[in-house]
């Protein structure tokens, strides 16, 4: 097997996860090539095939073990709706040091207009698959952070108690000021005032929707990945989308076209946006203090009027 990458313990531990997608697949499979695929920061992760099988393989230490799980979880769902396309699960499992993801191999392009029309469409399909209150069956991750999905039917408590509240209380064990939390906690108790009149339903989320986690292949499909699913607010999902670009306008455009927000959406994008910007200070730290003091305070003005 040749790479650029691989020593003679990974050739062994690739020997295991070839072991387990034949065993999976039925199929013996001998990679003899493996290429290191770029893009994420929190796993490695390779492009293995034998000439004619081509498969995607992320792995980490064997604490990430439940990561993947989650991530197979959250792909097996969205493909399950039919209305978007994900990379197909193979399978998952641990070698003596390592835990993997195997998943379908596809070679993607960034989104062109073409691309993200069609995945605007697709979006506003998969947020009319609804269920019976906010939150997931199982807990599973933002990035590398624990996201709690304890169901509840109440989306304003569920979005301030599982998604807030928990990302305050890392934020304070990594250093942010005691009074930017006490006023994070204030915007937690009075978040109902930004859904008086706006009652969402649950719709299904990929829940991680940022440029990073989205392509198309080279006939034009649009694919999505790495999720974080859950039942929430649509507009949670459109909100991140937002927050650091990347997406064609075509994209807003055909979802909008599909299903209109609500008028208020603009008001509560900072509180959808200001869990991930959180979440980016306790994974990656202080540079994004700043822009969260920002959204902390103008929510907490636009609450108090």
């Amino acid at each position: 097997m040749t790479s650029d990458a691989l020593t003679p313990e990974s050739s062994a531990e690739f020997d295991s996860i070839a072991t387990a997608i034949a065993g999976r697949t039925g199929t013996p499979f001998s990679p003899h090539s493996a290429s290191r695929v770029s893009g994420g920061s929190i796993h490695r992760a390779w492009h293995i095939d034998d000439g004619s099988r081509h498969y995607f393989v992320k792995a980490n230490t064997l604490g990430a073990a439940p990561m993947f799980a989650a991530e197979a979880q959250g792909l097996q769902a969205l493909a399950a709706t039919g209305v978007v396309r994900t990379p197909t699960f193979v399978t998952l499992g641990q070698t003596e040091s390592r835990a993997f993801l195997v998943l379908e191999y596809l070679d993607l392009a960034t989104l062109d207009r073409a691309g993200g029309a069609r995945l605007g469409g697709s979006l506003a399909q998969l947020h009319r698959v609804t269920g019976n209150s906010f939150g997931w069956h199982e807990d599973n991750f933002i990035g590398a952070t624990p996201q709690s999905n304890a169901p509840h039917p109440g989306w304003p408590h569920f979005f301030g108690e599982r998604r807030l509240r928990p990302q305050l209380q890392f934020a304070l064990q990594n250093g942010m000021d005691k009074s930017l939390v006490a006023k994070s906690h204030a915007i937690i108790e009075r978040i109902g005032g930004l859904f008086i009149d706006y009652q969402p339903a649950p719709s299904l989320l990929h829940g991680d929707l940022w440029s990073g986690n989205v392509a198309q292949t080279r006939d034009g499909t649009p694919v999505i990945f790495d999720p974080a699913c859950y039942y929430g607010d649509r507009e949670a999902d459109i909100a991140m989308a937002e927050l650091f670009g990347g997406f064609p306008t075509s994209f807003f455009a055909a979802y909008r076209a599909a299903w209109p927000l609500d008028s208020g959406f603009e008001a509560r994008k900072p509180l959808y946006n200001l869990y991930h910007i959180l979440n980016h200070f306790n994974l990656f730290g202080s540079a994004y203090l700043g822009q969260a003091q920002r959204m902390i305070e103008g929510l907490l003005r636009a609450l108090k009027r």
